[in-house]
């Protein structure tokens, strides 16, 4: 089945964009223009150029023509809980190539985020993520046992573990994220195929069930050439009240 007109204008555009071949500050070609070049009407067009929009590569619009203000997709930051989503979202195709997973006693400041005794063990993996086959991401996650002894004979380079995840009933309910900065480690270097101390975005995630219970602690590093955040604030009309 052919993809819907809007994801295929969007894709292209994206490429050009990723490529230079329309570089920051550039106008993108005219809604007319673009419609004589992929046979689509206005809705389909202006589709694909929300999009751009959305994920930050645009801006312009009410009579203005489209501006590439970045060359990198920005990734909304609901959906920083699926790498997979994400990729796909952005016109990339996901990957993954599983590195190791043990069941082990984690670390003490990762035992003390999921609230686990020193001595209770929890599954820990490190996988690399892809996009377009080229290295992205490295996660280093850890699960308490009763959530990742599953994925201990699951196949994780067939895609989402999330997904994974919710498909056996895990209650993932609520995540805190935490965005820096981290030179790359020597596992980081090798993996990502960067030199080492480059500098990475790094997201901490801590995720819970509904009850509040910590479920997984997760360390996940992006090359900085592949990933940016954007959050949007909006002021409410009323402001909420402090108490002391």
């Amino acid at each position: 089945m052919a993809a819907p007109l809007h994801r295929t204008v969007a894709a292209e555009l994206r490429d050009r964009i990723r490529s230079g071949a329309i570089g920051v500050g550039e106008a993108l070609p005219s809604e007319t223009q673009l419609c004589r070049e992929f046979g689509a009407s206005r809705g389909p067009v202006r589709q694909a150029l929300a999009a751009l929009r959305d994920e930050g590569l645009i801006g312009g619009g009410q009579g203005k023509r489209p501006v590439v203000l970045d060359s990198v997709p920005a990734q909304p930051f609901e959906s920083f809980q699926s790498f997979t989503t994400r990729a796909e979202l952005t016109g990339h195709t996901p990957g993954q190539r599983l590195q190791e997973i043990a069941l082990r006693r984690p670390e003490p400041s990762v035992a003390a985020a999921l609230q686990l005794d020193d001595d209770t063990p929890a599954v820990q993996l490190l996988r690399l993520r892809l996009l377009d086959g080229r290295p992205a991401m490295l996660e280093r996650m850890t699960y308490v046992e009763s959530v990742g002894r599953p994925l201990l004979d699951a196949d994780l380079d067939a895609g989402s573990i999330y997904a994974l995840l919710i498909e056996r009933g895990v209650d993932l309910h609520a995540a805190r994220h935490t965005f820096d900065a981290v030179p790359a480690d020597a596992t980081d270097a090798a993996l990502l195929e960067v030199p080492e101390g480059t500098p990475l975005l790094r997201e901490r995630r801590l995720t819970s069930d509904s009850s509040g219970r910590p479920l997984e602690w997760s360390d996940d590093r992006y090359r900085s050439d592949v990933a940016t955040v954007t959050v949007t604030n909006t002021r409410s009309s009323r402001a909420p009240v402090t108490r002391l």
